[in-house]
């Protein structure tokens, strides 16, 4: 067996234990599938932790000594904190830092690779460094390796995907429960899947993270996280999940990228999802990524997509995959323009709740305002009775599915119909996702 990989870590949370309870326990094994064993040679933390068996790594609470120390062949970062950027800015630094040292790196973090990978990779390619990060996407389902490896003889045509475990569970929440959003969050919360603020899942923006790296990998092209349009799922409340599940859909908070001559389009927001879809069945905290290829079709790939033993899979099957061949690969970026498919074009069905007056005729004038866009009603529900009042009018919900018509159409129209007289207020809009096409 060959000498072995060395290994230094920067980071003791959750998933950092956690690789190292899999580099130590299950060393022989890994040894055996990487022709060479994996060493733990140091650990950094900016907390001690004595409680954790390090295997007789030494440890450090600075950053330096991991690129500094000639025993250390890979660094992965596992770098973590309740301030954001300043995480960020530790592991851009850390990761810099190893490029010119010459050490390879292995990441878990989508926001390092979705913002600086564009940069950072082809640094680390020039200089002969190997950069690992399948555990930024998806925790531990081996969907980057999927795009591009398992799938490389493939035109990929789009893709689609639960990524964030925190707006799924929610909404699971809310669907299987009849719940209010507050109360699922309050509940995902208690349970450790959402955090004491948890706007950076229920936003989308963690989401649209993974979706700029799967984008980028799936369409070869750069990565442009600022071109995917962003929507969290704070809006949806248990009334659209009860209509949704009338009309024969569940709501799912989904990243979906395409490709056309146009460029690319990349959007994370809540989608009506036909019911008997695979991926409308992903309940809980679990992630899925089904992905269209032209030869092979479609492909789904389902597991969990957060936690330090799944995270730690994948951080671990990057270190294999190095100590099997340690040269870096090329990645060629194709002449296509990201993020140049204006959502403005995008062609989907709609599910509209229209807050209408219970007056007669309102339905009348709302169905006039979406002809004038040439958009036709596919299916309806309206109450019979009040739900709600307000000033002395009481209003009951109109709801409606369109036909598949552009984005800036139903803009338009429904811009038309919140002008009306007969409607109370703003129009709850959701797209209705089609995984029989382009998505």
């Amino acid at each position: 067996m060959t000498a072995p990989l060395r290994v230094g870590l920067a980071g003791l949370g959750t998933v950092g234990r956690a690789v190292v309870h899999e580099l130590l326990d299950n060393a022989d094994a890994l040894a055996a599938r990487a022709g060479r064993r994996l060493e733990l040679t140091r650990v950094v933390s900016r907390t001690p932790r004595p409680e954790v068996n390090l295997g007789g790594a030494p440890f450090d609470t600075d950053l330096g000594t991991l690129t500094a120390d000639d025993t250390v062949d890979v660094i992965v970062e596992t770098i973590a904190g309740e301030d954001a950027d300043a995480a960020l800015a530790a592991a851009r630094g850390l990761f810099e830092a190893a490029i010119a040292a010459g050490r390879h790196v292995v990441t878990a973090n989508k926001a390092l690779i979705a913002l600086h990978g564009n940069t950072l990779l082809p640094a680390a390619e020039q200089a002969g460094v190997r950069v690992g990060f399948e555990a930024s996407v998806a925790g531990g389902i081996p969907i980057l390796n999927a795009l591009t490896q398992g799938l490389a003889a493939n035109r990929i045509e789009w893709l689609a995907g639960i990524v964030n475990g925190t707006s799924n569970y929610i909404l699971t929440a809310m669907t299987e429960r009849r719940g209010d959003f507050d109360t699922a969050l309050a509940e995902a919360q208690r349970l450790g899947y959402a955090e004491a603020d948890p706007a950076f899942d229920i936003e989308g923006v963690d989401a649209a993270y993974k979706l700029a790296i799967l984008a980028g990998l799936a369409f070869d092209v750069p990565f442009d996280f600022g071109s995917v349009h962003t929507e969290g799922i704070a809006g949806v409340d248990v009334e659209d999940i009860e209509y949704a599940r009338e009309l024969g859909y569940r709501i799912k908070h989904l990243g979906i990228a395409s490709c056309s001559d146009a460029g690319v389009r990349a959007r994370v927001h809540p989608c009506l999802v036909p019911e008997h879809a695979l991926i409308a069945k992903v309940d809980g905290v679990m992630n899925a990524v089904q992905v269209s290829g032209h030869a092979v079709g479609s492909t789904l790939y389902l597991g969990p997509g957060a936690g330090g033993a799944p995270t730690a899979s994948a951080i671990v099957a990057d270190l294999v995959d190095i100590a099997r061949r340690e040269r870096p690969g090329r990645r060629e970026l194709r002449a296509v323009q990201s993020g140049g498919a204006a959502m403005d074009a995008l062609r989907s069905a709609h599910y509209l709740k229209i807050p209408a007056v219970d007056e007669p005729g309102v339905f009348a004038h709302v169905a006039e305002a979406l002809s004038r866009e040439g958009i036709s009603i596919e299916g309806a529900i309206q109450r019979a009775r009040a739900i709600r009042a307000g000033e002395g009018a009481q209003w009951v919900p109109i709801v409606i599915l369109t036909n598949v018509v552009a984005e800036a159409d139903v803009r338009r129209a429904t811009e038309a119909i919140e002008a009306l007289d007969g409607v109370s207020g703003a129009i709850r809009r959701i797209r209705v996702a089609d995984f029989g096409g382009a998505a």
